[in-house]
């Protein structure tokens, strides 16, 4: 006798149902995310104006643009861990809300105290809205094709914004008021608020929501301690020697090591330690923090040299400063075909080099000298540097990273890149204000033309700034060489998304 047995068919697991308006609320997360993008850039051209018209002195100055990249780079993982448990549409429009109102704050500034906390409300906003929009592409495009779609739409206005943001800081420099390179920002929100709000979805992930809020603020406050410490060792009445110099840098060291005890100790870390302590994804990092540091002191000391050495308009100063973008566009995508054939290692070293040689070749400048000759080489081979560079970091930092540590790793990744231009900045800052000091006292004599001295001292200081910002990129080429040990066939297929 022979028993038939009945097999029931078990179904497949349907696969999720794509949102119907998913491309049309990729269209208004863009829009948030080049207004984030651009304030990154759009305010370096103003740079000259604000400083002028505020009064603000030579070593406060930086403060326009670290304020901003410490509180965005700060609170970037908090922001990210808020969006996927308060809701990830409501921490978007809170975030573009806060980002228009900073901004507007910013734009009506009366001194350069109220524009600092405007630029650092606008990145603690920005930390929110960033990752948010990054986590609502995440959740709305669940087929892998259309989802790698949208993150190039997203990775590409990551970098075309930056380079608008040069183009149209110039221009409304220029033609309107620097304010405008603030208050811009306003319609902008606007109109992704309005569009998100019947548009976007909301979401949510569930589980433990608790927050390291004790860990945000530590490392926050232990940036922004390390910053003020080098702005007044910048200063000629306070220096390196000082109490309050030393006193900040001190508390801003406890305070990181405060945060490192807290997260090794924290049930719900906004930075597990074992994302760190991966050779390879440490060794990106650091490469990642000095990269930033290296990039951010090349724009910076850029725009002053060519609005007030060569005596660009602000137009000119932006179109003067897109050769470094166009690098980073052209090696960006020759690194991308390139990587999965010769690694993420020898791309990252030769790129760390040739933003070495470029930051090298830019102590060439001098008061006479001609932009073709001593500043566009550099300026291509800088660019060409930092695109042979980030391409392979975005895939480092998911090397071996489990997928509930990916958005972490890319969130860190992004941070280092943030934290290390505030640090870049204000360091290479110090030391260009202390050369240039220097250089004015021994070179100024009663029949030295004061105006011609005070010249040549800055460009001077822009020389010194430009060879540290390059040793900070050997070091970086050092760190790649000797810690990443990754080979080509252990890197993800998908690399960290830039969010600013």
């Amino acid at each position: 006798m022979t028993a038939t047995v009945s097999r029931t068919q078990t179904p497949e697991p349907a696969a999720p149902a794509l949102h119907p308006r998913r491309w049309l609320a990729l269209t208004i997360i863009a829009i948030a995310q080049l207004m984030v993008v651009l304030d990154a850039t759009i305010v370096n051209i103003a740079l000259p104006e604000m400083q002028h018209a505020l009064e603000i002195s030579d070593s406060q100055r930086q403060w326009v643009l670290t304020a901003y990249t410490l509180t965005f780079g700060g609170l970037l993982l908090l922001g990210g861990r808020i969006a996927d448990y308060w809701g990830r549409k409501r921490t978007f429009i809170a975030g573009a809300v806060g980002f228009a109102l900073a901004s507007a704050l910013g734009g009506l500034a009366w001194d350069g105290t109220s524009l600092f906390a405007a630029r650092g409300l606008q990145g603690a906003f920005g930390a929110l809205l960033a990752p948010a929009g990054l986590a609502l592409l995440t959740v709305l495009f669940t087929d892998a094709k259309e989802r790698a779609k949208a993150f190039a739409v997203y990775g590409a206005i990551a970098g075309g914004g930056a380079a608008l943001g040069l183009l149209l800081g110039g221009v409304l420099t220029e033609y309107a008021d620097w304010r405008w390179c603030l208050l811009v920002n306003i319609p902008i929100a606007a109109i992704a608020i309005f569009a998100a709000v019947p548009v976007v979805p909301e979401s949510k992930a569930h589980g433990d929501t608790r927050y390291d809020i004790p860990g945000a603020i530590a490392v926050t406050l232990g940036l922004i301690s390390l910053v003020y410490g080098l702005t007044k060792a910048a200063e000629p009445e306070y220096g390196w020697e000082s109490g309050q110099t030393l006193g900040f840098l001190g508390a801003g060291a406890a305070l990181l090591i405060v945060f490192l005890v807290i997260q090794k100790f924290s049930k719900n870390p906004l930075l597990p330690l074992r994302i760190l302590l991966d050779r390879n994804r440490g060794g990106a990092y650091l490469s990642s923090t000095l990269t930033g540091a290296g990039l951010m002191g090349a724009f910076f000391f850029l725009t002053f040299y060519f609005q007030g050495t060569l005596g660009y308009t602000p137009v000119e100063a932006g179109l003067a400063s897109l050769p470094v973008s166009a690098g980073v566009f052209i090696s960006a995508g020759v690194a991308s075909q390139l990587l999965p054939k010769l690694g993420a290692k020898p791309l990252m070293v030769a790129g760390a080099v040739l933003a070495a040689g470029a930051m090298l070749f830019l102590t060439r400048i001098g008061v006479d000298t001609a932009y073709t000759t001593h500043v566009l080489p550099g300026a291509i081979v800088l660019g060409l540097g930092l695109g042979f560079t980030f391409v392979p970091l975005s895939s480092l930092a998911l090397v071996g990273v489990p997928q509930h540590d990916a958005g972490a790793a890319s969130a860190t990744l992004n941070a280092t890149q943030q934290v290390g231009g505030s640090l870049g900045a204000a360091l290479l800052s110090t030391f260009a204000l202390n050369a240039t000091t220097a250089y004015a006292e021994s070179h100024m004599s009663p029949t030295a033309d004061p105006r011609v001295v005070m010249g040549e001292a800055a460009v001077h200081g822009y020389t010194v700034a430009f060879a540290w910002g390059g040793g900070l990129l050997v070091v970086s080429a050092l760190i790649i060489t000797f810690l990443i040990k990754v080979r080509k066939s252990d890197l993800p297929t998908e690399g960290a998304v830039h969010v600013g």
